[in-house]
């Protein structure tokens, strides 16, 4: 499975970064590319404990199967609900924001402590590893890169 902490799915991600441009329009959804950006960015900071987010729990989704189902198996559905905390801020300059998920790449693939996920409860450096790929792929492939 492709996971921010292996250097060739990292250097991929950051590939098909450099092809997004400012004024993409999204396949699906609403948000704009630098919104995009903003969300992932604030998704890599809640992932290190850099942004507080509210837990929510969705019974069963917590539970081992279903989080493994979710993190490794199933692909995220278009659409769906989020943290408002990871969801709200206006983007800073679209530039500013491609460097900063790149820098949080880099630093998520380093030795860090993570922050306990807001429905998921504690997950492993693997678990995040995976999970964030999964996520900014999501996006990616939201706007055609």
């Amino acid at each position: 499975m492709p996971s921010l902490n292996n250097a060739a799915d990292r250097a991929s991600l950051i590939a098909r970064l450099e092809k997004l441009a400012p004024d993409m329009q999204p396949r699906w959804g609403r948000m704009s590319a630098p919104k995009m950006l903003a969300h992932i960015t604030d998704a890599f900071r809640m992932a290190l404990g850099d942004l507080p987010v509210k837990p929510k729990k969705i019974p069963l989704v917590g539970s081992f199967p279903v989080k493994q189902l979710v993190i490794h198996v199933l692909p995220f559905p278009k659409n769906s609900p989020t943290a408002p905390e990871i969801i709200s801020r206006e983007p800073e300059a679209f530039d500013v924001e491609r460097s900063n998920a790149k820098a949080l790449i880099a630093r998520l693939a380093g030795n860090v402590t993570y922050a306990t996920h807001p429905i998921f409860g504690s997950l492993t450096k693997s678990e995040w590893g995976a999970l964030g790929y999964k996520h900014f792929d999501h996006h990616l492939r939201q706007f055609g890169v």
